[in-house]
C-alpha cells in the first residue's frame, strides 16, 4: 500500500492556543463555544489565563516543564516521520526501527503528562480558588478515543457545578486519555515492528492519528499547567515546582518489539 511521507510540522508553543482549543476559525464553523452569555465570559476567562503574562518565577517554572515536554515530543515526532519516510522509499525494515525508536520516546514522555495531572491534583486539595476550564474538543481529536474522552468530558462539564469539580474531572480524563492514547500507540507499533499485522496499511495510519491525538493532550496539558500557575498562591510555589521538577515514577517494564524474520511486506 502507497503512502507519501508524512511530515510532522508542529505548532510552537506560543502559537499552540490557537491551533488546539481556541482556534476561531474552527470556533466559526463548528461553534466550539455556546452563543450564550455566560459561556462566553467563560471562555473569555479561559483565554486571559492563557493569554496573560505570568510572574517571573511562576513563568520559569511554567517555561521548564514545557520546554521538557517539547523537547521530548519533538524527538518522537522526528523518529515518526522518519519512519513514514522509510516506509515511502521502499525501506520497510529501517521504518520498522523508526517506529520503534517513536514508541519508546512516547512511553517516556507519557509517564511525564500523566505525573503532571496528578500533581496538580494533589496540589488542587491545598489551595481554594481554581482555574476555570473548558471541556476537551471532539473536533480536535481524529481517533475514537481522544473522542469519546472528549464527548465525555463535555457532558459531565455541563452536569458539574463549579470550577472545582470541573478542574478534578478534566485532569482525570486528560490523565486517563493520555495513558490510552499511549498504549494504543505501542501495541500499533508493535505489530508494525514485529511484521504481525494482517492489514499493516491500518497500524500506520493508527499511528498517525494517534500522535495527532496524542499532540491535542499535549497542549491541553499546557494550558491546564498555566491556568493553574496562574491562581496558585506563591508560598505554594516552590513545593509544586519541586514536585514537578522531580522525575516521574518509571512505568513498568516493557519488553520492547524486536524484528522478526518476518517478510518486510509493510
Amino acid at each position: 500500500m502507497e503512502e507519501s511521507a508524512k511530515v510532522y510540522n508542529r505548532t510552537p508553543p506560543e502559537t499552540a492556543f490557537s491551533k488546539t482549543m481556541y482556534n476561531r476559525r474552527a470556533c466559526s464553523g463548528a461553534d466550539v463555544f455556546s452563543r450564550g452569555k455566560p459561556k462566553r465570559l467563560q471562555r473569555s476567562r479561559v483565554v486571559d489565563d492563557w493569554v496573560a503574562t505570568l510572574p517571573r518565577e511562576k513563568s520559569q517554572l511554567y517555561q521548564l516543564v514545557v520546554r521538557r515536554w517539547e523537547c521530548s515530543y519533538a524527538m518522537m515526532s522526528v523518529a515518526l516521520d522518519e519512519a513514514f519516510s522509510l516506509r515511502s522509499s521502499g525501506e520497510l525494515v529501517c521504518a520498522r526501527q523508526q517506529v520503534s525508536i517513536a514508541a519508546g520516546l512516547l512511553g517516556r514522555l507519557t509517564p511525564s503528562l500523566i505525573a503532571l495531572c496528578e500533581t496538580l491534583a494533589a496540589r488542587g486539595q491545598m489551595v481554594a480558588k481554581f482555574p476555570v476550564v473548558e471541556p476537551m474538543n471532539t473536533e480536535f481529536f481524529r481517533g475514537n478515543t481522544g473522542r469519546s474522552a472528549a464527548s465525555w468530558n463535555r457532558i459531565l462539564h455541563h452536569l458539574l457545578f463549579g470550577s472545582r469539580s470541573r478542574f478534578f474531572h478534566k485532569l482525570r480524563i486528560l490523565s486517563h486519555t493520555l495513558n490510552q492514547l499511549e498504549s494504543e500507540f505501542e501495541e500499533a507499533a508493535s505489530e508494525i515492528s514485529k511484521g504481525l499485522s494482517v492489514q499493516p496499511g491500518d497500524c500506520w495510519q493508527r499511528l498517525d492519528t494517534l500522535h495527532y491525538d496524542f499532540n491535542t493532550c499535549l497542549r491541553e496539558s499546557e494550558i491546564v499547567l498555566k491556568s493553574f500557575l496562574r491562581m496558585l498562591p506563591e508560598d505554594q510555589l516552590p513545593d509544586l515546582a519541586r514536585e514537578l521538577n522531580a522525575p516521574p515514577l518509571p512505568k513498568p517494564v516493557r519488553v520492547k518489539p524486536r524484528l522478526s524474520g518476518a517478510s518486510a511486506s509493510a
